[in-house]
C-alpha cells in the first residue's frame, strides 16, 4: 500500500468562499509569518525591553511587589552595570535555558528510536487497532496525562501527534495543534492523577492567605476535583476544534517537508514484527523493574518527606528525583526499545548506527538551538527589567479598583491572568505576584483562596498556547517546520488561536457552573471565606 497523501490534490478554495473565522486566522498566520524570523524577532524584543528599561527606570511607582514588600523599581538594563552582567552571564543564561537540556536529551533517545524504525513500526501497529474518528481525543487525551511527567509532552506527545495524524492520512498540523492543546492548553487539566503543579500553587495560595489569616491551611489537592472533571471539558473542545475547524482549513496547505521517514499504513513485515514484539518485550522489562524500584518504603526516587505539605506524594513532588529524572527516563525507555528493535528486525548491524541515529537527531535541532539561544537572552532580559512584575501587578490592582460583582470578578482573574501569560512565562511566577493581591483582596469580600486559585489556573492554561513567551513556542514552531516549510510563528499562532479563545470563554462558564452547582473544587476546598471571629 502506498504512503497516504495527507492533503488532497484539489486547488485551495477561493478567498471569497472561505468562511470568516478561516479568513481571518489565514490573516493572523499572514500577519505573524511576515513577522522577522523567530530568533531576530527575540532579538528586536530584547531590544526593545532594554530600551523601555532605560526610559522607565527613573519613573516611580506607586505599586508595591508582594515578594519584597517594596515599590516596584524598572531595572535599567542599559546601565553599565546591567550591560556588563549581561555579557558576563550571556553562556549561562543560554546553557541554563530550562527547555534546552530538556530537548536535546531527550531527542537522542528519541532519535535512535526514530532512526531504528521502532517509532515507525509501533505506530503502524497502534493505527491498525485504533479507529481514525478517534485519533483526535487520543492524542488530546494523551497530551493532558503527560502532565504528570512534567515537561514531557512537549519533546514526546507534540511530534508524535503530527507522526500519527501524518500517518492516517491527516495532516500532520493538526496533530501537532491537537497534542499542543492538551499539554499545554489544559495544562491544568489532570487525568484523575494529582500533577507537581498542584502542591507548587496550593503553596502560594496559602502564603497569599496567609497575609490576612495567619492560621489558613490550604490543602495541595484543592482544585484536584475541578481540574479532573476539566479534562473531559478540554478533550471535547479540542477534538471539536481539530475536526471541524482546525484541520479543514490546513486542507490548502500543502505538506512540503521531508516525509520520507514517516510511517506508512502498510502492513508490518516480518522482521518488523519480530523486532517490534522483541522491542515491546524489553521496554516492558524496563518499566517492570524501574516500577519495582519505586515501590519500597523510603525509596531513593521519593523527595524527603520532611518539609512537604500535607497530602503531597513524595514520588510527585517537584524535588524528587523522580520528577528531575523524568527527560533521563524518557532518554532510557525510547532507547532501550529502540536499540532491540534495530537488532531484531535487522535495520542496526553495529553500535555504530546506534550513535548515527543520535547524530541524525541532534543535526535536526540545529535551527532550534540557535532559536534558543535569543528566547534564552530576550526571557532572561525581560525578567531581569521588572516590566513584567509591573504589568502583572497593575492589572490586578486595576482589577481590584473595578469593584465587579462576584462572578464578573472570577471571570476578571481568568482574564486578567491570560494576559499577564503573555508576557511573564512562569505559571508559579505569575501565580507568585498576582496571588499576593488578589487572594486576599477576594477572601475580604468573602471568596475562598481555594476558587481564586482556580480561576487564575483556567486564564493561565488558555492562553499558553498563544504565547511565545512560553519557553517551547519556538520548538514547536521547528515541528511545524518539519512537515511545512514556510510555517512560522504566525502559522502557530493562527492554529491554536480558536483553542485559546474557546477555552478562555467556555473553560470559565465551566468553572462558573461548578460554583453554581456547589460542586466541590477538590479535597477540603471551599467556595466561601469566612473571617475568623
Amino acid at each position: 500500500m502506498s504512503q497516504p497523501t495527507p492533503t488532497p490534490s484539489v486547488p485551495p478554495v477561493e478567498p471569497g468562499k472561505r468562511g470568516l473565522v478561516t479568513r481571518f486566522l489565514d490573516g493572523v498566520e499572514r500577519v505573524g509569518n511576515r513577522l522577522p524570523d523567530p530568533a531576530v524577532l527575540f532579538l528586536i524584543l530584547m531590544l526593545v525591553t532594554w530600551a523601555l528599561s532605560a526610559v522607565l527606570a527613573n519613573v516611580s511607582f506607586g505599586e508595591i511587589d508582594p515578594r519584597s514588600g517594596e515599590p516596584v523599581q524598572i531595572v535599567n538594563l542599559l546601565s553599565g552595570a546591567s550591560l556588563t552582567a549581561f555579557m558576563a552571564t550571556m553562556v549561562q543564561t543560554f546553557v541554563n535555558f530550562a527547555p534546552l537540556g530538556v530537548v536535546l536529551v531527550a531527542m537522542l533517545g528519541l532519535g535512535v528510536a526514530e532512526h531504528t524504525g521502532f517509532i515507525n513500526a509501533a505506530l503502524r501497529a497502534m493505527l491498525a487497532v485504533t479507529p481514525r474518528m478517534l485519533l483526535t481525543p487520543a492524542v488530546i487525551a494523551v497530551g493532558i496525562l503527560s502532565h504528570i511527567a512534567v515537561d514531557a509532552g512537549y519533546v514526546l506527545v507534540i511530534p508524535l501527534g503530527a507522526v500519527i495524524f501524518y500517518a492516517a492520512g491527516r495532516h500532520p498540523l493538526a496533530g501537532i495543534a491537537a497534542a499542543f492543546a492538551g499539554v499545554s492548553g489544559g495544562f491544568s487539566a489532570t487525568f484523575f492523577v494529582p500533577s507537581s503543579l498542584d502542591p507548587l500553587l496550593a503553596g502560594l495560595t496559602q502564603e497569599a492567605a496567609r497575609l490576612l489569616d495567619p492560621a489558613i491551611e490550604i490543602n495541595p489537592l484543592n482544585n484536584w476535583f475541578f481540574t479532573t472533571a476539566s479534562t473531559f471539558l478540554i478533550v471535547a473542545i479540542g477534538w471539536f476544534l481539530t475536526d471541524r475547524v482546525i484541520e479543514p482549513r490546513l486542507k490548502a496547505t500543502a505538506v512540503d517537508g521531508d516525509t520520507s521517514q514517516m510511517p506508512t499504513m502498510e502492513p508490518l513485515a516480518p522482521n518488523e514484527r519480530r523486532g517490534l514484539t522483541a522491542a515491546l518485550v524489553a521496554g516492558g522489562i524496563a518499566v517492570v523493574l524501574f516500577a519495582l524500584s519505586l515501590l519500597p518504603e523510603g525509596t531513593p526516587w521519593a523527595a524527603p518527606v520532611e518539609g512537604l505539605a500535607p497530602g503531597t506524594n513524595p514520588l510527585l513532588a517537584f524535588t524528587a528525583p523522580l520528577m528531575q529524572s523524568i527527560v533521563a527516563l524518557i532518554f532510557i525507555f525510547f532507547l532501550i526499545p529502540g536499540v532491540v528493535y534495530g537488532y531484531v528486525s535487522g535495520t542496526v548491524k553495529t553500535h555504530r548506527d546506534v550513535i548515527a541515529g543520535m547524530s541524525k537527531a541532534m543535526s535536526g535541532m540545529g535551527y532550534y538551538i540557535v532559536m534558543a539561544f535569543f528566547a534564552a537572552q530576550f526571557i532572561y532580559a525581560f525578567g531581569q527589567s521588572n516590566l513584567g512584575v509591573l504589568l502583572a501587578i497593575k492589572g490586578a490592582n486595576g482589577l481590584q479598583a473595578l469593584g465587579l460583582p462576584m462572578a464578573l470578578t472570577v471571570v476578571g482573574i481568568v482574564l486578567l491572568s491570560g494576559m499577564v501569560n503573555l508576557v511573564v512565562g512562569s505559571a508559579s511566577a505569575k501565580w507568585a505576584l498576582i496571588g499576593a493581591i488578589m487572594v486576599p483582596m477576594l477572601m475580604q469580600l468573602g471568596v475562598s483562596p481555594d476558587l481564586t486559585q482556580a480561576a487564575y489556573r483556567v486564564g493561565d492554561s488558555s492562553t499558553n498556547i498563544i504565547t511565545p513567551l512560553l519557553p517551547y513556542f519556538p520548538l514547536i514552531v521547528v515541528f511545524c517546520q518539519r512537515y511545512v516549510k514556510s510555517a512560522g510563528v504566525g502559522t502557530l499562532l493562527a492554529l491554536m488561536l480558536p483553542f485559546s479563545v474557546t477555552l478562555l470563554v467556555v473553560w470559565s462558564a465551566f468553572l462558573i457552573g461548578f460554583w453554581a452547582l456547589g460542586i466541590p473544587l477538590g479535597v477540603g476546598s471551599s467556595y466561601t471565606y469566612a473571617p475568623a471571629g
